[in-house]
């Protein structure tokens, strides 16, 4: 047994043990990987590599792509809606009006490129037509298109009147604004005043031409994000209508909140105001709604929109966020939580608590995302609250990038430079192609999809180019803008230059006392920003292993563990990788420490990753088997599988669970089951990913089916190499799930599918491994049982955290201080020395599989 002391004496020290050991890791001894200051002449540099990768982008659209809507960089051509293949509701955002050249606009003042922005205003007044007979987006049209065309009017109208150049304009990109402004009404022609999703620019929504009008449901953050651009565009335009619409839609969303929690629904019905789904978070299909409320306020200065968005964000901070995770709940019982994964549109959040001066959560949430893009190179769209994939795809959204600029404008820490240096450096290694950048089809592949969305042009190099810039090197003072939810660049001093329309008066809300420290007054800057330049690091620490990415710091106050578990035997060190801990070599660990590094070849570090918990003594893991009993494999064929935590226990059931299989369509079994009546009665297959195991279970059941076949989506995964593990469910109750369910790696699942397309009628039997058909009864199977457990220390006081290998009576123990002399060996003589031990251990554990058959046996002065 190797023990270590942890502490001294204290009340309830397992319970601080076990918060203690969630993050910190155990044994670490590598560099702290904080980042130092950054030079001017560093972010020089970064500033110029932004620039000379936004000139690829910009310039590949306008040489390959323009007039199109967007570049396709993979074909090096344009993206015309009718000659590509439709992708759907992706498609709604591409009106023939040249999408990434008026969402680039205000772009180009901002990285100085003047001579840039005046030619393609130019060519925006020239060649751009807002009539066309196409069906587009009410909400990708107004944030990018209105958006584009309101941040480049505020900012020709400046450079203007500076007297620098663009003397030739005549407000014509405010008139283009108000002629879409007015294409987007019609979509506001509904009793309840929610906007429809679509409109046709030309023909409108009940037009019998519009080929539209039929919608009946909206995303809360489609008919919560028009205030920002309505209202400029009233403003600017002196016609009240546009900000009259855009704020009876918020008054509708606001109206049908859920009183008991102040949250709001993902999906509403814009006929009869009814939620249609009531997830409620901060991510897809909400975000922006939240956003807008916030910044509607600092645009136009009305109170109202503060405490609407004060109350929610209560509401937000005391059910939605499990610091540093932003969960979605069910909007009306919002204490259960609706889904195990996150999507990447929450990213921009960080952001927005930092304009609300809330930084601790946001530096929190910010540090769990950047954490999973170390994991992952990139956010994926989705991933799960372990921070593994859920769907791998990268658009090159910028959220990340936004709250980054955020926290660096906050706090000035340097280490949010080097997150956006990383940023820059990722982009340009996995992203970058021929002609321009493409999205990541799958993360995890790397693989590239012909995609590069206009808002990477309008946001991403924005915000990265203001992140290394300095206020004296910008073109125009960026304090005096708000920015939309695509990065447009609106001035705050609307609130105060043109009048607010009369119309638009609004009940104020009463607002909780007991909400928060700011809400009323005018908070301290020491208090939302201390003075004080460990403040930020501070909180990060305590996230900065999240994932398990990284090494641990070298000052932590433990001792170091040695196992002897070699290179060439990674069987156990995938076991304890199964269990949530993280084996990392002794010699990656040591090298550049200072320290001399001695033969420490195989040797490895134990790092804890995941949260200890105290088990049962006698708890492991009962593998369980899939075995073909129909002709022709009569029992003969048998495929070793692992068990759930949940379902029914195989090991109850004497005769195991027996039919025949039959693969779910959709074969992820993620969402309703196509196939329900072929697979009532019998055992499904399905494939692993896309959602939890619980979930897919819950829908099989549901369907009819009587048992669960799980196999890896992962290819080449087998038993042999790969330890079993015990799948588990998703966090809530499971005890509604009553089927049987195991679990095949790859290899083995083939063998099943195989079987099933050959013989078409396959059955099988469920059951634990030592209960098979022709099974020798007297055979022992051999494995190991290694457990962390915590425990009293009676002779020294203080607690401590047990390592325990199990097989053959092998116990090693480090003691405390008090005890360093003492070594044990559990049924053998206390003479008997440590070193000797791991000696002779070897060699059985050569027919166990512990270690390699050429392992090297040598006493280890230090174990």
């Amino acid at each position: 047994m190797l023990r270590w002391g942890l502490g001294t004496h204290t009340s309830g020290t397992r319970m601080l043990l076990k918060t203690l050991l969630v993050i910190t890791s155990l044994l670490g001894s590598a560099k702290c990987q904080e980042s130092q200051s950054m030079t001017q002449e560093e972010k020089t540099v970064i500033r110029d590599q932004i620039v000379e990768m936004f000139d690829h982008a910009y310039g590949s659209y306008m040489k390959y792509a323009y007039p199109a809507d967007e570049l396709m960089p993979l074909s090096c051509r344009g993206r015309v809606r009718g000659q590509e293949p439709n992708r759907g509701d992706i498609d709604d955002s591409l009106g023939t009006f040249s999408l990434t050249l008026i969402d680039t606009l205000d772009t180009l003042v901002v990285l100085n490129k003047l001579d840039e922005f005046e030619d393609a205003v130019r060519k925006t007044v020239k060649d751009v037509r807002l009539d066309n007979d196409v069906v587009v987006s009410v909400f990708e049209t107004n944030i990018r298109v209105l958006g584009g065309l309101l941040g480049a009017h505020v900012m020709a109208d400046l450079l203007q009147k500076r007297g620098e150049r663009m003397q030739w304009y005549r407000d014509e990109l405010l008139h283009m604004a108000k002629e879409l402004g007015h294409r987007l009404l019609p979509a506001f022609n509904t009793t309840s005043g929610l906007p429809y999703p679509k409109v046709n620019l030309r023909y409108g929504v009940l037009n019998p031409l519009s080929r539209t009008g039929t919608e009946s449901d909206t995303c809360t953050a489609c008919a919560g994000t028009m205030i920002l651009e309505f209202a400029a565009l009233s403003r600017l335009s002196g016609e009240a209508v546009f900000e009259k619409n855009a704020r009876k839609a918020l008054d509708v969303l606001w109206e049908r909140r859920q009183k008991g929690s102040d949250l709001v629904g993902t999906v509403i019905n814009i006929h009869n105001e009814e939620w249609v789904r009531r997830e409620s978070g901060v991510g897809a299909g909400i975000d922006s709604y939240y956003e807008y409320l916030m910044k509607a306020y600092i645009l136009l200065g009305d109170d109202v929109y503060l405490d609407r968005f004060n109350i929610h964000y209560i509401a937000i901070m005391k059910y939605i966020s499990q610091p540093p995770l932003l969960l979605n709940v069910h909007m009306h019982n919002p204490t259960v939580s609706v889904r195990s994964w996150m999507d990447s549109l929450l990213a921009f959040f960080p952001g927005l608590q930092v304009l609300r001066g809330d930084l601790k959560p946001a530096i929190e949430t910010h540090e769990m995302l950047y954490q999973v893009t170390k994991q992952h190179k990139f956010l994926p769209e989705a991933f799960t609250t372990e921070f593994r994939v859920h769907w791998g795809q990268h658009l090159l959204r910028p959220e990340f990038a936004e709250s980054t600029y955020y926290l660096y404008k906050a706090t000035g820490d340097p280490y949010y430079l080097r997150v956006g240096q990383s940023i820059v450096e990722k982009l340009n290694a996995y992203a970058r192609v021929p002609c321009g950048f493409a999205a990541v089809q799958d993360v995890r592949t790397g693989t590239h999809e012909d995609r590069m969305d206009s808002f990477f042009l309008a946001e991403m190099f924005k915000y990265l180019y203001l992140l290394f810039s300095e206020k004296s090197e910008l073109p125009i003072d960026i304090d005096d803008y708000i920015f939309t939810t695509e990065a447009h660049l609106l001035p705050v001093s609307l609130s105060i230059t043109k009048p607010p329309c009369p119309v638009n008066n609004t009940e104020s809300v009463p607002v909780p006392q007991e909400e928060g420290l700011f809400t009323h007054t005018c908070p301290s800057l020491q208090t939302l920003f201390p003075n004080n330049p460990s403040f930020a690091k501070t909180i990060r620490d305590s996230y900065k292993y999240l994932t398990g990415v990284g090494r641990a710091f070298p000052s932590l106050p433990v001792r170091e563990i040695e196992l002897p578990l070699h290179d060439n035997g990674m069987e156990p060190v995938e076991f304890l990788r199964s269990m949530g801990i993280s084996l990392t070599p002794l010699s990656e660990v040591l090298a550049g420490d200072g320290r001399s590094l001695k033969e420490h070849k195989g040797v490895y570090r134990v790092k804890l990753v995941a949260e200890v918990s105290q088990t049962a003594e006698d708890e492991e893991l009962m593998p369980h088997v899939v075995q073909l009993i129909s002709p022709p494999f009569l029992g003969r064929t048998v495929l070793t599988a692992g068990p759930a935590k949940f379902g029914m226990d195989l090991t109850k059931q004497e005769h195991g669970v027996k039919g025949s299989i039959v693969k779910a369509s959709p074969y992820t079994a993620c969402g309703p089951i196509h196939n329900a009546v072929e697979l009532k009665g019998k055992i499904a297959l399905a494939l692993r990913g896309d959602c939890m195991f619980a979930a897919k279970a819950r829908q099989l059941q549901e369907a009819g089916a009587i048992g669960v076949i799980y196999i890896d989506h992962r290819e080449g995964s087998n038993s042999e190499d790969t330890p079993l593990f015990q799948m588990v469910g998703d966090g809530d109750s499971n005890d509604d799930i009553t089927l049987p369910l195991v679990f095949l790696f790859s290899r083995e699942g083939a063998v099943l599918t195989a079987a099933l397309e050959q013989h078409h009628n396959v059955e099988v039997l469920l059951l634990p491994k030592e209960r098979q058909l022709g099974h020798d009864k007297t055979e022992k199977s051999v494995g190991m049982n290694i457990k962390l457990r915590l425990a009293e220390d009676g002779e020294a006081g203080g607690p401590t955290l047990e390592f325990v290998l199990e097989k053959d009576e092998l116990i090693l123990k480090e003691e405390d201080e008090e005890d360093e002399e003492e070594d044990e060996l559990r049924g053998q003589p206390e003479s008997q020395q440590q070193p000797q031990s791991f000696c002779t251990k070897a060699a059985e554990n050569h027919r166990t599989g512990l270690s390699s058959p050429n392992s090297d046996c040598e006493p280890d002065t230090n174990p």
